[in-house]
């Protein structure tokens, strides 16, 4: 038996090893970012840090806890000075980090008070090919969302710099969203990129749909009347949020038909039962024939 033991505990010693080496590089908090809804989002910056879209770290907060490393995926762009992530307050150690940030206090907080913070990462994802497709369908259920804040991000860093040289033409957004809640800092985003690509005359480059899931009668009266506005009531976005869950057998036809002979990357961060509905549907939809139209499907899972 100990034949079998010693190589697997050698490595996981060695895998320790190397996140206690990681921890004590410096991590610093350059801003805090209050998000309506309590998420917050931190920009930190560490020697030597290189990134891609979609990656995640671990987090260790030792005024928090001294033995907790926690997940979360990076909302900021490769192209940018700093790498942030989003944090939504939900349990203990969330709670513990809003409060050493001092988020909890009204007064302006001078960065010598911020806590410490250990990262180990990051680590890749399946979104880092994204770039390797013309056509692609990003799919986001609830925070599930977060690794696209960074996709997008780069996106537009790289469209701006070198349209002609970016080989992913289309943008095929969804995001699967249960409350009102979780729009707030993500709209700020789309906002912003659909203004933009408006100015460029390239509207149709990004293409994105809002699904709220869960929604009472007194919601959907409320968005009867206001249907006929300019823009959304919930995001601000000129494009409609839409009410119930996407029929993904027509979205995957429609986007077949209009690319023909295509290989289309589709990208999933969301629950497991959503990723067996979009796979079949990859398969389902893709042709038999090597020139016609394939999906692709790749996923991850929190």
């Amino acid at each position: 038996t100990w034949k079998w033991v010693v190589g697997p505990m050698f490595l996981y010693l060695c895998e320790r090893l190397v996140r206690f080496w990681r921890s004590q590089q410096k991590v610093v908090i350059t801003k805090v970012v209050i998000h309506p809804f309590k998420t917050i989002e931190l920009q930190m910056m560490k020697k030597g840090f290189k990134m891609e879209v979609g990656q995640y770290i671990f987090v260790k907060c030792p005024a928090v806890s001294k033995l907790e490393w926690h997940p979360f995926t990076l909302t900021s762009a490769p192209e940018e000075d700093y790498f942030s992530i989003h944090v939504r307050i939900v349990g203990d150690w969330t709670e513990g980090l809003f409060n050493a940030c001092g988020c909890d206090k009204q007064e302006f907080q001078e960065a010598w008070k911020l806590p410490k913070i250990a990262v180990d990462g990051p680590f890749g994802t399946a979104s880092e090919d994204v770039f390797s497709y013309e056509t692609v369908m990003l799919v986001g259920a609830g925070i599930g969302v977060t690794p696209f804040a960074s996709v997008l991000k780069s996106v537009w860093y790289k469209y701006c710099h070198d349209a002609t040289n970016l080989k992913l033409k289309k943008i095929y957004f969804y995001w699967l969203c249960r409350d009102t809640h979780a729009f707030e800092w993500f709209a700020d985003l789309l906002q912003s990129l659909e203004t933009q690509m408006q100015e460029r005359n390239n509207a149709e480059f990004l293409s994105y749909n809002i699904y709220l899931t869960g929604w009472d009668e007194t919601q959907a009266t409320h968005f009867v009347m206001h249907h006929e506005e300019e823009k959304d009531v919930i995001t601000g976005l000129k494009q409609k949020t839409l009410y119930g869950r996407p029929n993904w057998e027509n979205e995957f036809k429609t986007i077949a038909r209009q690319h023909p002979g295509s290989r289309i990357g589709v990208f999933l961060c969301g629950p497991e039962g959503l990723a067996d509905t979009l796979n079949k549907q990859s398969i389902s939809n893709s042709e038999a024939d090597p020139r016609g139209v394939h999906f692709i499907f790749n996923k991850e899972n929190f």
